[in-house]
C-alpha cells in the first residue's frame, strides 16, 4: 500500500519526536513536562532541535487542517480572536504572577481574584478558555496553576510592586511586554485592518491611525505622557526579541573578525544596543556605534553602563542619534547592523534609510540586516531545500505563522511589511547595495556590499 498524506504526517512526527527523545536522553533529561512551569535548559537553542521542532509542529497543524471538517477549522480560526484580549487580560492583571508560588496545587479562581482585583465569575471564564488552549491548568474544579506556558508571563518583581510602578512594570520580562503590547496597541489596529485594506483611505497611514483617531506615527504616540509606559514595555518586548536568538545568530552572521582593529560597527535603530553588545563580547577590537532617537539612548547609555562600562570608558562604545536623517556621526563606517529595522517601514521610507546609509558608506562598508525573511507558501526553487512532503513550502505553523502574523502586525501599526528574498534584492538594486549574502538559520541575516 503507497503511503498517504496523513501517513506520511505522522511519520514526520514520529520520527521527529524520537529524534527530541534521543537528544534529550544523550544529556540524561527528560522532555519538559507541559504541566510544569518552564525552566530554562541547554538544548533550548540547539539550531538541529530548533528544525525538528518546526517539522513536528508543521506536521501537527497539517493533519488537524485535514482530519476535522473544513467549519470547525474556520470556526477556530475565526475565533481566535479572543485569544488577545484574553492573554492581555491575563498579562495586565498579573494572573501567571499571582499563581507564581502557588506551586502544582494552584489557587482557587476565588483567590485568584483576591490578588489581581478581577472579578472571579469572568476570570473563571478567561482561565478556562485559555487552560482549554493549554495556556494555564485547571487541577480541580475552578482551581487553576501555571504550566509550562503561562509561567513565562510570570514578570520578575514581587506581585505588591507591579501594582504600583507601571514604568518599570516589564523590566526583565520580555514575554508578558510582548503579550501587553501586541493586546493593546496591536489589537486596536487589528480590527480595523480589512477596512483599511478594502476602503484605502488616504488621510490614515495605518489601522492603528483608523482604530484610533490619532494622527502621526506610533512612535509620536508613544512620547506622550500617558504613553511613556507602553513604549518602556515596547523597549522590553524588544529585548526579548535580541535574547529569543543565540548569541551566534549575531556573532555568527558575518565576518567581524576581520575588521580591522577600532573599526566602527553601526548599529542603527539598536534600541539600547543589546546586538551589538552581544558582539562586544566576542569581538571587543572593534567600535560600537548605538543609534537610535533620544529617549531610546537615555535607556541605552543606562545599559551600556550596567553591561559594559569599560566600553564606554574607553570610548568603544558611542551613542548617536538619527534613524531617517542623513548619516552625520560616522562616515565610512566597516558596517552598517539594523535588526528588524527595515520591517518597520513601507517601500518609500525603507528606500530612504538604505540611501542615507548608502551615501555615507565607504567602498568596502557592508550592510548586515537581521530580519524575518517571508518564505513562500508554495514549494520553490533555490534557497532552503525544500521540507519532506506533503508540507507546506514554508511549513505552515512551524515556520510561516510567525513571520505571517507579524507581517500583519507590521502592516497594522507602521505600513511596514515582511518581505521575500526577492523584495530585500530589489530594495537593495533601488538604493545602491548588492546583496551578496543569505544566511539562513533561527533569523536570517541578508550582507550587502556597496554597488
Amino acid at each position: 500500500m503507497s503511503s498517504t498524506p496523513l501517513t506520511a504526517l505522522v511519520g514526520i512526527i514520529s520520527q521527529g519526536v524520537q529524534h527530541l527523545e534521543f537528544a534529550y536522553s544523550k544529556h540524561d533529561l527528560s522532555f519538559p513536562s507541559l504541566d510544569e512551569p518552564f525552566k530554562p535548559g541547554p538544548l533550548d537553542n540547539d539550531p538541529e532541535l530548533d528544525a525538528t521542532t518546526r517539522l513536528i509542529v508543521a506536521a501537527a497543524y497539517q493533519i488537524i487542517a485535514t482530519v476535522r471538517t473544513p467549519l470547525e477549522t474556520i470556526q477556530d480560526h475565526v475565533g481566535a480572536m479572543y485569544s488577545t484580549p484574553s492573554l492581555g487580560l491575563i498579562d495586565e492583571a498579573d494572573v501567571a504572577d499571582a499563581l507564581k508560588d502557588a506551586g502544582s496545587h494552584g489557587l482557587h479562581v476565588n483567590d485568584i481574584s483576591t490578588r489581581t482585583g478581577i472579578e472571579s465569575v469572568k476570570l473563571s471564564r478567561v482561565l478556562r478558555y485559555l487552560a482549554s488552549r493549554h495556556v494555564f491548568q485547571e487541577v480541580t474544579p475552578d482551581v487553576y496553576a501555571n504550566n509550562r506556558i503561562s509561567s513565562i508571563l510570570i514578570k520578575s518583581k514581587p506581585l505588591d510592586e507591579l501594582k504600583k510602578d507601571k514604568l518599570t512594570k516589564y523590566e526583565d520580562a520580555p514575554a508578558a511586554a510582548w503579550v501587553g503590547h501586541v493586546a493593546d496597541e496591536c489589537l486596536k489596529g487589528a480590527a480595523y485592518l480589512g477596512s483599511y485594506i478594502k476602503d484605502e483611505p488616504t488621510d490614515v497611514d495605518t489601522p492603528w491611525n483608523l482604530a484610533t483617531g490619532r494622527k502621526g506615527s506610533i512612535w509620536q504616540w508613544y512620547k506622550e505622557p500617558d504613553n511613556v509606559w507602553r513604549y518602556h514595555r515596547f523597549t522590553a518586548a524588544m529585548k526579548g526579541g535580541v535574547e529569543r536568538f543565540p548569541s551566534t545568530t549575531y556573532t555568527g552572521s558575518f565576518d567581524w573578525k576581520s575588521l580591522a582593529t577600532d573599526s566602527v560597527v553601526v548599529d542603527v535603530g539598536g534600541s539600547v544596543g543589546k546586538v551589538a553588545h552581544e558582539l562586544y563580547k566576542v569581538f571587543p577590537h572593534l567600535k560600537y556605534v548605538i543609534q537610535d532617537l533620544p529617549p531610546v539612548l537615555e535607556d541605552a547609555r543606562n545599559f551600556w553602563n550596567q553591561v559594559a562600562p569599560d566600553a564606554v570608558e574607553k570610548g568603544r562604545t558611542i551613542f548617536s542619534s538619527g534613524l531617517l536623517q542623513p548619516q552625520a556621526t560616522v562616515k565610512e563606517p566597516a558596517a552598517y547592523l539594523l535588526r528588524f529595522i527595515i520591517h518597520d517601514w513601507p517601500d518609500n521610507h525603507s528606500i530612504a534609510i538604505l540611501k542615507n546609509l548608502r551615501a555615507a558608506a565607504g567602498p568596502a562598508t557592508r550592510l548586515v540586516l537581521f530580519e524575518g525573511v517571508m518564505p513562500h507558501v508554495c514549494l520553490t526553487h533555490g534557497g532552503r531545500p525544500p521540507p519532506p512532503p506533503p508540507l507546506l513550502g514554508n511549513l505552515g505553523a512551524g515556520m510561516g505563522a510567525l513571520v505571517t502574523m507579524l507581517d500583519l502586525q507590521m502592516l497594522t501599526i507602521l505600513n511596514g511589511q515582511e518581505r521575500t528574498i526577492e523584495q530585500f534584492r530589489v530594495l537593495g538594486n533601488v538604493t545602491g547595495w548588492n546583496l551578496e549574502a543569505v544566511n539562513p538559520g533561527m533569523l536570517t541575516s541578508l550582507v550587502f556590499t556597496p554597488a
